[in-house]
């Protein structure tokens, strides 16, 4: 084994995927929710599911939660169940967008006291923080404008600015807050965090545990995604990713389906910005509509660690030296070296010396956990994103 296999070895073991809650239970498109046989019914059925991500690739050891769709009486209680299955509770993700209240925005909108019940529930994720032992309260919002004079977009801004402070205000000692961008859908008009610049903005005012949530699916078309990921770790504010997959808007597919040259892009750029290992937090935020939830999840964990691997491939100093000299060409053939290197190998002895089954596909579907769940768990599936 050569000295930068170790190495990539050594970082790929360090590296941590977190996966989302919502991706194990039944999710659709505003059409059509399709129900699966055996999906979890509760946060605590759904834990059992990230568990089994986590036994077969050993790099998904934190589970993010959303309120109120995995709300329990006991987050204690939670915590403990999942640290039992060799796991952790990791970022609570707030809702301010499945209430009737909240047509026209929350922390934005018209009325303060529908602001107020948006600011409310943002402080009671803070407390659930507190209770599961979370680092991380990650916030979206949906607010925004059909059309043009529906609302004073400066003044959404002045909103949305002392929300976010007196959330900011309210975090513990080593939280963070996450705050996620979104340049359209559902607002078609105005969103009041369309874009990284708007995000970082707030974020800066706001103080150093606030940073920037990248979610890949979140861009125009053509958008260089790899040039924000380097600019926001050059300043310090890349909090974390939402890794999945677009091929025309949102469309949350397994990360690396529809681009993987683009996922290892980025990849590189994290790793050229010394952010592996770090406290970039790197989450899955996808819908499994179609497929079967936790072969995709787990085809997504190793999408990410393959992406990973070849951008610690790359051949740091022949690229500096072909881009000092000019060379278009030869720096350029440096990156597509590492890109088209077969790295499944490299990681199948990697789980092998780690004691796991160099396919953890395979792994997964012989253990039967499809079939033991699709006969317990029947009636009541929970449903998830597009209910």
């Amino acid at each position: 084994m050569t000295d930068m296999q170790a190495a990539v070895k050594a970082a790929l073991k360090a590296q941590a995927v977190e996966t989302p809650s919502w991706a194990y239970g039944n999710s659709g498109t505003r059409f059509k929710v399709f129900a699966r046989p055996g999906v979890p019914r509760t946060p605590w059925e759904k834990l059992d599911d990230a568990a089994k991500v986590h036994e077969y690739t050993g790099a998904a050891p934190t589970v993010a939660l959303h309120i109120p769709w995995d709300r329990v009486d006991d987050y204690a209680a939670l915590a403990a169940y999942a640290e039992e299955r060799g796991l952790r509770l990791g970022t609570i993700n707030s809702n301010t967008f499945q209430d009737d209240d909240y047509r026209l925005g929350s922390v934005c909108h018209p009325d303060a006291r529908v602001r107020r019940k948006a600011v409310d529930h943002l402080l009671a994720c803070v407390d659930i923080m507190e209770a599961t032992g979370s680092r991380d309260l990650k916030l979206w919002f949906a607010d925004g404008t059909n059309y043009p004079g529906q609302d004073d977009v400066r003044e959404r801004q002045d909103r949305l600015s002392d929300a976010l402070r007196e959330v900011y205000d309210r975090l513990g000692d080593g939280r963070r807050m996450l705050l996620e961008y979104k340049f359209f859908e559902p607002a078609f008009y105005t969103t009041d965090v369309p874009d990284w610049g708007t995000a970082y903005a707030h974020c800066l005012k706001l103080g150093p545990r606030a940073q920037v949530v990248v979610d890949t699916g979140h861009h125009a078309p053509g958008t260089n995604i790899e040039f924000i990921v380097a600019t926001l770790l050059r300043e310090g504010r890349l909090g974390g990713f939402d890794f999945n997959s677009r091929f025309y808007a949102d469309d949350d597919l397994m990360v690396g389906a529809a681009d993987p040259f683009q996922l290892f892009r980025i990849m590189y750029e994290v790793v050229r910005g010394g952010a592996l290992p770090s406290d970039v937090a790197f989450m899955l935020d996808q819908c499994h509509n179609i497929e079967a939830k936790i072969p995709a999840i787990i085809r997504s964990v190793m999408n990410v660690q393959e992406a990973t691997a070849k951008a610690l491939l790359v051949d740091r100093e022949a690229l500096t030296t072909a881009q000092r000299a000019g060379d278009v060409l030869g720096a350029n053939a440096v990156l597509m070296d590492a890109y088209n290197t077969d790295v499944r190998p490299l990681l199948a002895e990697l789980r092998e010396e780690s004691g796991l089954d160099p396919d953890p596909v395979a792994a997964y579907h012989r253990s039967g956990w499809a079939r033991k769940t699709a006969e317990e768990r029947v009636g009541g599936e929970q449903a998830g994103w597009g209910a």
